[in-house]
């Protein structure tokens, strides 16, 4: 049932004309009544008509791309392809089927997440892209699984790129979904190939779908060689709190959890490096938080790959120019954002079933290397 301005009005006790002079900003209202009236159109998610208005069922030509942090290259490269698709032809100099695309940065935060999707319901907007990995609270699964099918009931095309399916929803046009398994288990497998046996693990922040999924490939390919249980809790080594998490000592155990920043790949790297001396790994959740374990280990008076290989993960820009060149695992991160692009603007058939798994595929450079025993 749609929302009208009078139930917004009878919510905060107001009149319609109240309501709609705070929503249009053209005539002072005391504070508290403000207050009153968006406390109620966020409460009955009221939608306000704008440049659509004698359109109701019309979408704008807003394009919404959320990403967790625009000055990460991985979140970058994939709006800058999206955003590339749905503006059209560059240097036409006329508008036709092009649509603005506005990149909204969450933070990381899932309240701005939400915020960002309903500022997006409210403007109409064609199209919506949500990139990255999702938190795994239920809260949030299900205030998104909400919000998602109204901006599709409204005509709003729903892509997620890099991030897996919503479940139960059936608002999403598309979801391209990284191998990130498959990935890091390839990765894992590459140093026990090597040689390695003694491999610390830098993971990415929790309740993360993305650390889970590279956290599980790296646990099940240690498994596989018989040096841990993928469903054991030791072998996630799970910690709480903002820093780098705990874990216990022994292979299952070098696992700490932090944010995915350089900071907390060299925190948690000398963490590792002090649970075990004789470590000859370190694989990181990305190759941001690699960085960060690359000059942590040579803060120690260790070489890379020499002492200790460093292993990271996405293969961005600058992984290729480290010293010595990082072994990762790629990502096609501008092919899949221009695909969500075209996606979003209805330029491409979704897959079948609306989900694709893209590949992600092992770069061994010179970062790693056997283990000295081994030499």
């Amino acid at each position: 049932m749609t929302v009208t301005l009078a139930d917004v009005a009878a919510r905060a006790r107001v009149s319609p004309a109240t309501v709609s002079r705070v929503l249009n900003g053209n005539y002072p209202v005391a504070a508290a009544t403000r207050e009153r009236v968006l406390r109620a159109v966020d409460d009955l998610d009221y939608v306000l008509n704008g440049p659509a208005s004698s359109l109701a069922a019309a979408t704008s030509d807003l394009v919404g791309i959320l990403v967790n942090d625009i000055a990460d290259p991985f979140f970058g490269i994939m709006a800058g392809a999206a955003q590339t698709e749905i503006g059209g032809q560059e240097g036409t100099g006329r508008a036709g089927g092009e649509k603005l695309a506005v990149v909204c940065n969450t933070g990381g935060s899932p309240e701005r997440e939400l915020t960002y999707l309903t500022l997006l319901q409210r403007q109409r907007a064609a199209a919506v892209i949500l990139t990255g990995g999702a938190l795994e609270d239920p809260v949030h699964i299900a205030a998104m699984t909400t919000k998602l099918a109204k901006l599709a009931d409204a005509g709003t095309r729903v892509v997620l790129c890099g991030r897996p399916p919503l479940p139960g929803s059936d608002a999403i046009v598309a979801s391209l979904a990284f191998d990130n398994r498959g990935g890091a288990r390839r990765l894992t497998e590459h140093l026990l190939t090597l040689g390695h046996r003694k491999i610390g693990y830098v993971a990415g922040p929790l309740e993360r779908t993305t650390t889970r999924h590279r956290q599980e490939g790296h646990l099940a390919a240690l498994a596989a060689a018989g040096l841990g249980d993928p469903a054991s809790g030791a072998a996630r080594g799970e910690g709480s709190g903002e820093g780098p998490g705990e874990g216990r000592a022994g292979q299952e155990g070098l696992i700490v959890h932090g944010p995915y920043s350089r900071r907390s790949g060299y925190e948690a790297t000398l963490e590792l490096l002090r649970r075990a001396p004789d470590l000859t790994a370190v694989v990181a959740a990305n190759d941001t938080v690699a960085l960060g374990a690359c000059a942590a280990v040579r803060d120690q008076g260790l070489r890379i790959p020499e002492d200790v290989s460093v292993a990271g993960f996405d293969d961005l820009p600058f992984s290729v120019d480290a010293t010595p060149a990082l072994t990762t695992v790629r990502l096609p991160l501008h092919e899949a954002g221009a695909r969500a692009g075209r996606l979003a603007m209805g330029a491409e058939t979704p897959p079948p079933g609306g989900i694709a798994t893209i590949t992600a595929e092992l770069m061994a450079r010179a970062s790693t290397a056997p283990p000295r025993a081994t030499r």
